[in-house]
């Protein structure tokens, strides 16, 4: 990340006057911006909120896997 020289300044200032460093400050503006962003929130396909249209996908039987995992035919 690139500052300009009254930004670094500026961050060194505040830094010194709070008691807080300057990379938590940083985080800070960095958490208060992606949250004021707006947009929409971000969708974890490992959630099952990825692509697929709303239909559960079932390739496999969860209890022939258990079955084939544990011996039993």
């Amino acid at each position: 990340m690139y500052l300009t020289e009254e930004e670094a300044e500026g961050l060194r200032r505040t830094a010194a006057e709070t008691g807080r460093s300057r990379a938590e400050l940083v985080r800070d503006g960095l958490h208060w911006v992606l949250m004021t962003a707006g947009g929409e929130p971000r969708r974890f396909h490992s959630m099952g909120a990825g692509r697929g249209g709303g239909r559960s996908y079932t390739p496999w039987d969860p209890d022939e896997v258990y079955d084939a995992s544990v011996g039993r035919e």
